[in-house]
């Protein structure tokens, strides 16, 4: 039996990707910051909760503890993640953005996966088949970002993108790092979400499957990759 931990996992893309994951036989870990929220999503799903807050070192501590308890765990999908975005529905762009704003969505996007990473290596390193799925953005890939015309050059905002960006690097240098790993970043598309306040297109059925399908890579499947339902996205 697989075990599996989702951080951000009692709403959204999290639920759904756990939701898909148990059906394919997964034991799995909801990672929530919020207990009755993670407890009531876990209850729904049939899986597991355990209170995760990726922002706070003691949280991610004693989740691990809790997970290593009950037996250890074979595959991480970091899904945590925050864009913060104005009334108008509107993220910061150069003009606007603030240092306290990238400060709030890095401490989330990408330093909540490395603290979550480091806090649960001694568990995956135990496993015989050890994945790690970052859940990142095309809004990530300079090569996305900078073809004039496409969504991506047209998103003005500052903070969200140069965390997935950063996400993307953490990614590749601790796929380098722990070669007999599957650590991969993935683009689940722009899913209707409440982190986009749900103006997506994708449903989350939709966007969770490139997730999915990371997660259960193989020894031999691939690793250091960035991945959209369609295939590689380029950095």
């Amino acid at each position: 039996m697989t075990t599996t931990l989702i951080t951000g996992a009692n709403k959204g893309l999290g639920f759904e990707t756990a939701r898909q994951l148990i059906a394919a036989g997964h034991t799995v870990y909801v990672g929530s910051r919020d207990a009755e929220r993670g407890r009531r999503a876990a209850d729904r799903l049939g899986a597991r909760a355990v209170l995760l807050d990726v922002t706070d070192d003691a949280s991610v501590a004693a989740a691990a503890k809790a997970v290593e308890a009950e037996g250890g765990l074979d595959v991480l999908v970091n899904n945590a993640g925050i864009e913060l975005r104005s009334e108008g529905n509107v993220a910061s762009g150069a003009a606007d953005v603030t240092a306290d704003e990238m400060r709030t969505v890095f401490d989330t996007n990408v330093f909540g996966v490395v603290r979550v990473t480091h806090g649960f290596l001694p568990l995956l390193r135990r496993s015989a088949a050890p994945v790690v799925v970052n859940v990142s953005s095309a809004l990530g890939s300079m090569a996305r970002v900078t073809a004039a015309g496409t969504p991506g050059y047209a998103y003005p905002g500052v903070s969200y993108p140069a965390s997935k960006a950063a996400l993307n690097m953490v990614t590749v240098q601790f796929a380098k790092a722990f070669p007999d790993m599957r650590i991969n970043a993935v683009e689940p598309g722009y899913t209707a979400t409440d982190l986009n306040r749900r103006t997506g297109h994708r449903t989350v059925e939709e966007g969770a499957g490139i997730i999915v399908r990371m997660a259960q890579v193989g020894p031999d499947g691939p690793t250091g990759g960035f991945f959209e339902a369609a295939g590689p996205v380029p950095w």
